[in-house]
């Protein structure tokens, strides 16, 4: 993900304003954190130890997942990683309405501690109660997370380090 997404002052500004966007301009997303209610930042704020961003649209819905890519970024290598991920998510999950697990983040500090498992089960909690489905790119090494609440790696062999899950 470094590669796509380099640590630079543009990258984490392209970052900041297409999340600042998303928050203010598409209501079928729903970014969620878990906080240290005991710990603070430098600024005094509450330590963020996990995040995560539901997308409740299907892909038609949606439009573009993400804004143009910032010049520090290899739009190549970026274009042709979500177009597979947009391929792969079509191919499996079709015109079944599901909820989408777009991004999900743990500060090192907090892992394996249940912060992840926690944003899993909400969007999983929202998806039963609304009856429909949930899918997840994720990492083949996080896939035992998202297993663990009855997503299912549907993912064709030889498919490299992404594990395409769903949960129906």
């Amino acid at each position: 993900m470094r590669h796509l997404w380099p640590d630079t002052p543009g990258v984490r500004k392209w970052w900041d304003d297409a999340n600042r966007n998303d928050m203010l301009n598409k209501p079928w997303q729903r970014y969620i954190k878990i906080v240290d209610t005991e710990s603070t930042d430098s600024q005094g704020r509450e330590r963020i130890a996990a995040f995560a961003n539901w997308d409740l649209a299907m892909p038609d819905e949606r439009g573009r997942r993400y804004p143009p890519w910032h010049e520090d970024m290899p739009t190549h290598a970026c274009d042709a990683f979500f177009q597979r991920e947009e391929s792969e998510r079509r191919r499996i999950m079709g015109d079944q309405k599901h909820y989408y697990l777009d991004t999900i983040g743990t500060h090192p500090d907090y892992q394996r501690r249940g912060a992840a498992s926690m944003l899993v089960k909400w969007g999983c909690d929202l998806a039963d109660k609304h009856g429909v489905g949930a899918y997840v790119d994720a990492s083949k090494a996080g896939a035992p997370l998202y297993q663990r609440f009855g997503f299912v790696d549907e993912s064709k062999p030889g498919t490299g380090e992404i594990a395409s899950m769903a949960r129906r």
